[in-house]
């Protein structure tokens, strides 16, 4: 498989994994998810995440390598689901749980309350604002969860949730990513 990637720390730096070609799937890019990780740096450790259009994985990986008590990753693609078990697999990473499903379907389904979503959507689809107002609307979120967003560079956030702040925002060439915090 050629298409490959790094996670960049914890306890499994280092360690290649890979991934399939799909359209839509770009692994979020090695100082992207750097600089994310310097953001939430106190804010993984024993936490629960979620992975929402997990893709190549890069985010829930490095989220469970980080000390992650559970991260769920909701990737429709089937054989991307089954590149995400099968690294899962590989790492021995039993805290990692796969789910093929529509992210829509998914958030539609019965809540759990997570501390840190990974929202990273195919660009030009305008996922991002409805994906947001799903994890608000419908109790996926803990009380002061982080929710980091991957959008196309100039995007427009009209319409986010009224009671999340953004914490953090940077762009690295076409693409723009947030840092966002959930309030009551």
């Amino acid at each position: 498989m050629k298409n490959k990637l790094r996670i960049i720390g914890g306890d499994w730096r280092s360690r290649q994994l890979g991934f399939v070609e799909a359209p839509g799937l770009r692994p979020t890019p090695a100082r992207v998810r750097e600089t994310l990780f310097n953001w939430l740096q106190y804010e993984i450790v024993g936490k629960q995440c979620l992975d929402l259009y997990a893709g190549s994985g890069a985010l829930g990986f490095e989220a469970a390598s980080r000390g992650a008590k559970l991260v769920v990753q909701v990737e429709s693609n089937i054989q991307a689901c089954r590149c995400l078990k099968d690294n899962a697999a590989m790492l021995s990473a039993g805290q990692i749980k796969v789910v093929q499903s529509d992210v829509s379907r998914f958030l539609a389904g019965e809540a759990q309350a997570f501390d840190v979503v990974f929202l990273d959507p195919p660009f030009g689809m305008d996922l991002a604002v409805q994906t947001c107002k799903q994890l608000e609307e419908n109790g996926w979120l803990a009380k002061h969860a982080k929710i980091y967003v991957e959008t196309e560079r100039h995007f427009d956030f009209s319409g986010m949730p009224g009671n999340w702040r953004q914490l953090k925002s940077k762009s690295a060439g076409e693409v723009g990513y947030h840092l966002f915090e959930r309030a009551e």
